[in-house]
């Protein structure tokens, strides 16, 4: 990965040694923790004025307003005026959105308050509680026995807040959260997408009991700075990592096993981090032809944490991408965290399922999660599947890119990705956004975007998917962000968004960068199930003859060109898709159509990656 600012360079070294100064609080792996899960059903009020958040001078209720729709209700007797409840038949079930719940729901955006009691037993005096969302969609405000447990933005990553032991009962916890999905200009994303703003409580929650100190969090890859194939002759590697406990230790071990690979040692930490190295020997490395994992053991005190690792080497060599020493293509398709079936979020490990099952059956060996992190169900299954991952910010269009406030929301949702995939070898991209507009603002945040990524994790390429000029068919990469990424990714249309699909047959290319070149999108629409010549629009034979012709010309790229991942795998949701007959609220650039069925352009595409493999 080779950078042609030097400044940056420098920025980048001095960010990587300042990793341990990072203030997230994210707790990872929770599937290797002791939880309680907290799924199920859980009751909710609709609040579209936030009467339960604000009072009629519109001041935000304290924790003693009874009105509060965090407050208990009980009526002692039958003078008691009570305005809010929790009661049958107002359900739904977590994780879910609440879109596809209710038909009430299908297009609301505003505040739903949901509610649920648990109860909690044998608490030991040396443990401490944790709430653990997956994630919530946009802003959570949490409220546990009357008291505000804290608040969390971002509608695609992870958070937690510890529990204090006083406030937990035995029997009979009384939790609420406030949702709100309202879309804001300076949030990320911002008020203009191209997919539906699903509501809710839409991934697991989990009480994690934990002891009084413990791992955080940790990390454990290859070395980067190893020369692969001499690693692969000699069949010696070196793995480093790190590791953030939660409180600071004096000359404490923590102890690392990988029984496969016969290593037991001893980490010691003073502190709350460290960071280190292990040598290895007969190590398998990761591939999508080989999606080896090893069981890795992590030992703190009384604390023990297992999770499956991979190990394996990214990294750009000129003009290609090397994946543990041998150069790659990357045959991609882009996935919206959908079960179109349904209409809803995606949700469970048997959604995950589905949808890698469809991009291995195209043969592909890429998928772009767009265009934020998905279920961290996806990634995990994508280990174990060998399926690389780009993933993705939701920093989309136009947001206020001269605003510093939404700049640090930017970063804190980067970190909160990078933090909770970190250890899976699938992800070989993080992107910092999609189809941003040029201009000097736009281009120093991203940038800002793309040195705090380094400084999280510089095992990783660095990408944004980017826009493409075309003029009289000479597509001209030359975006200015592009000298800063790992990889230049572009966006193109031809023959969709402007001309014709056999325009591509005189297109030609001129990429401003000497660095591996990837196509984050391409596509056409095509209501499934809809025939006709292939001149006619939206007709499966038109997007078949769109794909017949952007494969011939990707057939002439330049010799840059290292993958493709076309828009998109299947049919999304999107209000801003209105056509009555061909559209009707969905996307319809799917290979895929809303129903379960492949159309015609699914074959092309599988045909092509089938010739590639």
């Amino acid at each position: 990965m080779k950078y042609q600012n030097k400044h940056l360079i420098a920025i980048l070294v001095f960010c990587i040694v300042q990793y341990a100064e990072s203030q997230i609080n994210l707790i990872t792996n929770i599937d290797g923790r002791e939880t309680i899960s907290l799924n199920g059903t859980w009751n909710y009020i609709i609040d579209p004025y936030e009467t339960g958040f604000y009072n009629y001078r519109y001041g935000e209720r304290n924790e003693n307003d009874g009105e509060a729709y965090w407050s208990r209700t009980e009526v002692k007797n039958k003078i008691d005026r009570i305005e809010h409840g929790y009661e049958s038949p107002y359900e739904m079930q977590v994780p879910g959105d609440w879109n596809s719940q209710k038909e009430i729901f299908e297009y609301y955006e505003g505040t739903v308050w949901y509610q649920r009691n648990f109860d909690l037993k044998h608490i030991k005096d040396n443990e401490r509680v944790f709430i653990h969302f997956g994630a919530i969609n946009y802003e959570a405000h949490v409220y546990l026995n009357e008291k505000k447990m804290g608040t969390h933005k971002g509608g695609f990553t992870p958070f937690n807040f510890e529990i204090p032991k006083d406030l937990l009962k035995n029997e009979g916890n009384f939790l609420v959260v406030k949702v709100d999905n309202k879309r804001h200009k300076d949030e990320i994303p911002t008020v203009n997408t191209d997919w539906w703003n699903y509501g809710g409580i839409t991934r697991d929650v989990n009480l994690v009991i934990l002891p009084d100190n413990f791992l955080q969090h940790y990390a454990l890859t290859i070395n980067q700075d190893q020369d692969i194939k001499t690693a692969i002759k000699k069949s010696e590697f070196e793995l480093e990592g790190h590791i953030k406990l939660f409180k600071s230790v004096s000359n404490t071990a923590v102890t690392i096993e990988i029984p496969e690979l016969k290593i037991n040692k001893k980490i010691i930490i003073n502190g709350d981090d460290a960071t280190f190295h292990i040598k290895a020997k007969k190590l398998k490395l990761w591939s999508p032809k080989n999606p080896k994992l090893y069981d890795v053991s992590l030992k703190f005190n009384d604390e023990q944490i297992k999770e499956k690792i991979g190990f394996r080497k990214i990294e750009t060599v000129g003009k290609k991408i090397i994946l543990n020493g041998d150069p790659i293509f990357l045959r991609g398709i882009c996935i919206h965290e959908e079960i179109a079936q349904d209409a809803r979020r995606a949700t469970s490990k048997s959604d995950a399922q589905q949808l890698l099952a469809y991009a291995k059956d195209l043969n592909a060996n890429m998928v772009r999660l767009a265009h934020y992190p998905h279920n961290e169900n996806m990634v995990r299954l994508a280990d174990s599947l060998g399926v690389l991952v780009w993933s993705e910010i939701p920093v989309y269009w136009t947001i206020d890119f001269k605003n510093e406030t939404v700049l640090n929301k930017a970063k804190k949702q980067l970190e909160e990705m990078v933090v909770r995939d970190q250890n899976r070898a699938s992800v070989i991209i993080w992107s910092v956004g999609n189809e941003t507009p040029v201009h000097e603002a736009r281009t120093d945040f991203m940038k800002a975007l793309i040195v705090k990524a380094k400084q999280l994790d510089d095992t990783r390429l660095i990408s944004a998917a980017l826009e493409v000029s075309n003029k009289n068919g000479l597509h001209k990469v030359d975006d200015p962000l592009g000298e800063f990424t790992d990889i230049v990714s572009v966006n193109e249309y031809l023959g969709w968004y402007g001309g014709h699909p056999n325009d591509t047959q005189t297109a030609s290319w001129d990429i401003a960068y000497n660095k591996p070149f990837f196509i984050s999108e391409t596509g056409a629409g095509a209501k499934g199930g809809f025939h006709a010549d292939k001149e006619t629009r939206w007709s499966e034979e038109y997007q078949e003859w769109y794909y017949e012709e952007q494969i011939n010309m990707m057939k002439r790229m330049p010799d840059n060109f290292s993958g493709i991942s076309p828009w998109i795998l299947v049919d999304f949701k999107s209000p801003r898709r209105n056509h009555p007959k061909y559209q009707e609220g969905w996307n319809r650039k799917g290979l895929i159509d809303n129903k379960g069925n492949k159309k015609k352009a699914f074959y092309v595409l599988q045909e092509y990656y089938s010739e590639l493999k």
